[in-house]
């Protein structure tokens, strides 16, 4: 149910989660939690974790630039996040990259597919055309979860990562609005 620039739902375990757009007071969260993901080495592209004060820089320039930026807040704690980045070319400014995690004490209670859906509505209230995202074959799970929600394959760069020692696949997703492409 929206409040304002607030959504909230009813997690599958019974509890409420809101989910709002990022602020300043939530920098340290972002980065605490992210640590565990990122330690893992498993979906997200990224090695080196933001300090509070690059995080907070980074919420602002996002929110400058009119991108999305929205926190999963679970008992007063920011538990994930979603975030679309706008192209920045005036050739691409119909598209913005996804990029999201959740961490992994909040995975399982339907928060993705909330997250996902509250995304997409951005993205049509935003008249994009496309979002986009970079998804490793082996995340099967995240690739099923963006093939039901509408989101197709374009592309694949094959052996493109090596993850636990083997290589894997990344693959490049869209979504498509109010088009033929779908």
């Amino acid at each position: 149910m929206p409040n304002g620039d607030n959504f909230f739902f009813t997690a599958k375990n019974g509890e409420e989660i809101i989910l709002r757009p990022v602020e300043e007071k939530d920098a340290a969260d972002i980065t605490k939690h992210i640590e565990a993901i990122v330690k893992a080495g498993r979906y997200l592209q990224k090695e080196e974790l933001h300090s509070v004060s690059e995080e907070i820089k980074f919420i602002h320039e996002v929110k400058h630039k009119g991108n999305l930026y929205t926190a999963v807040e679970r008992n007063k704690k920011v538990v994930g996040i979603a975030r679309v980045l706008k192209g920045e070319l005036q050739m691409k400014k119909h598209t913005g990259v996804f990029r999201t995690w959740i961490h992994p004490e909040a995975q399982g209670l339907g928060i993705g597919k909330e997250l996902l859906a509250h995304t997409l509505r951005w993205g049509e209230i935003n008249n994009l055309h496309k979002i986009w995202l970079t998804v490793f074959s082996g995340n099967e799970k995240a690739v099923r979860v963006y093939e039901k929600a509408g989101f197709i394959i374009e592309g694949k760069q094959r052996d493109q990562v090596i993850i636990e020692g083997k290589f894997e696949d990344e693959y490049f997703m869209a979504y498509f609005f109010n088009s033929i492409q779908k």
